[in-house]
């Protein structure tokens, strides 16, 4: 049957084939936006650089940290800053956040006050770079360190026996002799590790975390101090080479300066997701093999709770 319908134009067909840049962006940009409103408001990863929280955490951790546990504050939202992270990742310039921070102000928005032995992100006062550390010190409390035992409102936290404790050497934790000597041993099964002296905490609400404790260090006596309103005490778990709250802010020491404005808190470690060990390489092939067993789905809540 013979019909008299004309072709159909095939203009719209080759004008629906363009590639529609400006929806791609607007898409994309909206794209960021949520994951910057989640990384600010709800969640956001966290990556361990150093070993002040041995031994329960470690170089290479990954982390969950909770941003609405405490409420928010200036330190909350994530601000991309396109110069740092140029410098970075293109430069290869050391940089101290990839973040811009924005103008400090006094208090949270639905604060709430960290519980003690919570482990908290911290971005130490005029500073931009985050630390992790353990609160041990709320508002009113006294607190003092003295050889190394922490003594709150005039009683000594609970210690207990020293044990010791295997921690494995890789790239990433390597069980440097200055820093830990003696402890870097071969096992019977030819395994190499790290064996550290272990001394359990229990704070007075029962929560209970284990430590590392080396022997004499610079930090083993501080205060007495009352801790002033709206702050926290900040201590790492690896006693003895943590930068916290009991050394001076900046400088040499890298510390803390003392109790902290619970305006610098930045959320609350959850669980760890992953750990590496610092093989892997460009070769997608060794991303697996650099994996930690046993780490996924750690919770970084202390016991006791």
């Amino acid at each position: 049957m013979q019909t008299t319908e004309p072709p159909a134009d095939d203009a719209p067909r080759r004008h629906a084939s363009r590639f529609d840049w400006w929806g791609e962006a607007k898409g994309m940009f909206w794209l960021i936006i949520a994951v910057l409103g989640f990384h600010s408001l709800l969640a956001k990863p966290f990556y361990i650089p150093s070993e002040s929280m041995l031994p329960g955490l470690e170089v290479g951790d990954r982390l969950v940290v909770s941003k609405y546990a405490y409420g928010w504050s200036f330190v909350s939202p994530t601000i991309p800053n396109p110069a740092a992270i140029v410098e970075n990742v293109v430069l290869r310039r050391p940089v101290e956040s990839w973040s811009v921070q924005l103008p400090a102000w006094r208090g949270r928005v639905w604060g709430k006050m960290p519980e003690r032995g919570d482990v908290v992100i911290v971005t130490p006062p005029g500073q931009t770079s985050d630390y992790i550390k353990r609160v041990i010190g709320l508002p009113g409390d006294t607190l003092e360190v003295r050889a190394g035992t922490v003594i709150l409102n005039g009683k000594p936290v609970e210690r207990g026996p020293i044990h010791y404790r295997d921690m494995p050497v890789d790239k990433n934790a390597t069980c440097d002799p200055w820093q830990y000597p003696g402890a870097r041993i071969t096992r019977p099964d030819g395994k190499i590790v790290c064996r550290l002296p272990i001394v359990t905490e229990t704070l007075p609400n029962g929560r209970r975390f284990d430590t590392v404790e080396l022997g004499a260090s610079p930090g083993d006596y501080y205060g007495p101090i009352k801790i002033p309103a709206d702050h926290v005490f900040l201590m790492g778990d690896n006693r003895d080479r943590s930068a916290d709250s009991r050394f001076a802010l900046g400088g040499s020491e890298k510390g803390l300066g003392g109790p902290v404005p619970w305006e610098n808190i930045g959320g609350r470690a959850e669980f760890i997701t992953f750990s590496v060990d610092g093989s892997a390489t460009i070769n997608p092939l060794t991303w697996f093999g650099s994996l930690r067993s046993g780490r996924a789905g750690t919770s970084l809540r202390p016991e006791g709770e």
